[in-house]
C-alpha cells in the first residue's frame, strides 16, 4: 500500500517548468499543502539559473494552498531577491488568491491576473 500512497501524493501537485524569454515559468496543478511543499520547493529552485533568476508561478490550476505553500513562496522570494532576481505569481484562482491576500503575500510577491501580464510586467 505504500506504493499507492506515494503515487497519490505525486498526483496531488504537478509542476511543469518551461522557459519563456529567459523567465522560468512553473505551471502548477493540484493542491499545495504540507505533503507537496518539497515538490513545490524543488519546482521553484533557482540554483541552476544563470544570472538574475526570474520565476513566474502559474497558479491557474491550483485548487488549494495552505501555509506550507506560503512559506515556500516566501523562502523562494528571499533567495531569488538576494540573487537580484524576482518571483511573480500568475492567474491564482479566487480561493488561492484570497489566501495570498489574507497573509499579505501579494504585497511581497506581485500577483497578476494572467500569465501574460506576469511575463510582461
Amino acid at each position: 500500500m505504500t506504493h499507492t500512497d506515494n503515487a497519490d501524493q505525486t498526483v496531488r501537485l504537478c509542476a511543469e517548468p518551461r522557459t519563456v524569454d529567459g523567465t522560468c515559468v512553473v505551471s502548477l496543478r493540484g493542491q499545495i499543502d504540507y505533503d507537496a511543499k518539497e515538490q513545490l520547493r524543488q519546482a521553484l529552485r533557482t540554483e541552476d539559473a544563470a544570472g538574475q533568476p526570474r520565476i513566474v508561478a502559474d497558479l491557474s490550476e491550483v485548487t488549494f494552498m495552505d501555509s506550507s505553500g506560503i512559506n515556500v513562496f516566501v523562502a523562494t522570494h528571499q533567495q531569488v531577491s538576494q540573487a537580484g532576481g524576482w518571483v511573480r505569481i500568475a492567474a491564482a484562482q479566487e480561493p488561492v488568491l484570497r489566501v495570498l491576500q489574507l497573509v499579505g503575500i501579494d504585497t511581497l510577491i506581485p500577483c497578476h491576473p494572467t500569465l501574460e501580464q506576469a511575463l510582461a510586467d
